[in-house]
């Protein structure tokens, strides 16, 4: 089994036919169709099932197409960081829940670094695909969550995928609305008094149980409810509307006060912010300057000025 041989499968099962993967991969359909059918014979599985309508995947495709997709993926990887590089460029990636302290100290990585060679990647995602790129080494931190609600699943994930979490602060929930909603000049607001408005969450994907949601609290009574996949958006959707969402605090300073607002939520619940990292694998010299920078951040925001980031 090669690499060419998993993009070439990858391939066919993205167009659905044998004959327009071909063309895609600029060789003959009859090379591609046994190159196909040898990799079907040394695994012992039937990856495609062949009708006169096409292709598709069979039960021991779907699950093959997963470990392939990763094996090759990684792969590109190494490829990226290792083929006509420098040894010396420095290399570094994140992936993170919907933070704007996570950008921010990203940004303080970037100018610290402006005079270096670097290759550097911040990914705002879903909470499993935080969990899996960390466990896969495509990034060498993620930055999540810990609460009551969904410690027990999240530290077996941890245990299983060789993973550590170390927490960065301790914060009770907040929520975030724009600045002329009914809710913005609260002390605070009871979770009932979030009924009558739509409640803003991150699409989770596949992974909607309540154990990778990002946010802090869980309103399963909540009548009307929207889904976005990014901080933009979702900043947009609170100024123009009388929605909300739940983060960590307050928000990113260019928003502060004017244009949103955050309120606290009577609850007792509080809630772990941290970063998981692989424990067999040695932080670089990025990762551990970016480390630092949340900790100096954090504690410049948080600690010393009582100000949260969303």
């Amino acid at each position: 089994m090669t690499l060419q041989q998993l993009r070439y499968a990858i391939e066919v099962a993205g167009c659905g036919s044998i004959n327009e993967a071909a063309k895609r991969l600029f060789i003959s359909q009859p090379s591609l169709s046994n190159a196909i059918k040898d990799l079907e014979q040394e695994l012992g599985i039937t990856i495609f099932d062949r009708t006169n309508r096409g292709i598709t995947l069979s039960a021991d495709g779907v699950e093959f197409m997963s470990h392939a997709r990763q094996i090759v993926e990684q792969a590109e990887l190494l490829e990226g960081r290792y083929k006509n590089k420098r040894r010396d460029t420095m290399q570094f990636s994140v992936s993170t829940q919907h933070y704007a302290f996570a950008s921010e100290a990203f940004t303080a990585l970037m100018e610290g670094n402006a005079g270096e060679e670097y290759t550097f990647s911040l990914r705002e995602t879903q909470t499993a695909d935080i969990i899996e790129d960390v466990r896969t080494l495509r990034s060498d931190l993620g930055i999540l969550y810990l609460c009551d609600r969904n410690a027990r699943v999240m530290n077996k994930l941890f245990s299983d995928g060789s993973l550590k979490f170390t927490p960065l602060f301790n914060t009770q929930p907040h929520v975030l609305v724009g600045a002329s909603h009914p809710l913005a000049r609260r002390a605070a607001v009871a979770v009932e008094d979030l009924q009558p408005y739509p409640y803003i969450t991150f699409d989770q994907g596949e992974n909607s149980s309540l154990h990778f949601a990002e946010e802090l609290l869980h309103l399963p009574e909540a009548a009307r409810s929207i889904k976005v996949n990014d901080r933009a958006t979702l900043s947009s959707l609170l100024a123009g509307t009388n929605s909300y969402t739940i983060g960590t605090g307050i928000l990113a300073p260019e928003l502060d006060g004017s244009v949103l607002k955050s309120v606290p939520v009577e609850t007792a619940e509080l809630f772990t912010i941290g970063w998981i990292a692989h424990k067999d694998r040695r932080p670089s010299r990025a990762a551990a300057a970016y480390v630092d920078l949340l900790n100096d951040l954090v504690a410049r925001r948080y600690f010393a000025a009582n100000q949260f980031l969303f």
